[in-house]
């Protein structure tokens, strides 16, 4: 399953330091707790969508209401969250993993359908939302070669892209990490 969390953020003054400790500490924690596959986190290229997505493969709901995911990580904004906005999760179905998005290619999602995607030569896959707020209730993803977008700031009305702000890490990054 795909457990996404998207938001935006208010306080340029602390903004690069709320995403370091993101990138660096969130991530590394949450990919540690056991039912947790992969994570990613991405900044939106695109209008009218929150700022910030993180994608993580995991095995199923119940891993976030687990002891082991609040104790390392999960809510722990504390010191941020009052400048954090336009907060969404969800957990959706349909696939297994999210795909890694690497350095030369975007991360593409749709809530419309999977035709504006296919339109744009891209393979797609969907998901459909299973619990949390199911909003939107179904999406697609898509990988996208950074030269195969002709012009990010017109593209059609629905799709969303995202460039990778980390590499995606794995359940083999926290091991080595652990054995460091």
């Amino acid at each position: 399953m795909i457990y996404t969390v998207e938001c935006s953020f208010a306080d340029p003054a602390s903004e690069v330091e709320w995403n370091d400790f993101y990138s660096l500490d969130k991530l590394s924690a949450l990919i540690s707790v056991t039912g947790f596959h992969t994570s990613q986190r991405f900044r939106s290229l695109s209008r009218g969508c929150p700022v910030y997505l993180a994608l993580h493969s995991i095995d199923g709901f119940d891993i976030l209401t687990g002891e082991e995911y609040r104790q390392k990580g999960g809510g722990n904004f504390a010191r941020w969250q009052q400048h954090i906005t336009d907060w969404h999760r969800n957990l959706y179905g349909g696939i297994d993993r999210a795909p890694a998005i690497g350095e030369g290619e975007y991360l593409a999602l749709s809530a419309t359908g999977p035709e504006l995607l296919i339109g744009l030569g891209l393979i797609s896959h969907a998901m459909h939302a299973v619990a949390m707020e199911k909003v939107p209730e179904h999406r697609w993803l898509a990988k996208v070669e950074r030269d195969n977008v002709l012009d990010i700031g017109h593209l059609p009305e629905g799709v969303q892209v995202y460039a990778p702000m980390t590499p995606q890490l794995t359940k083999d990054d926290a091991t080595s990490a652990k054995a460091r």
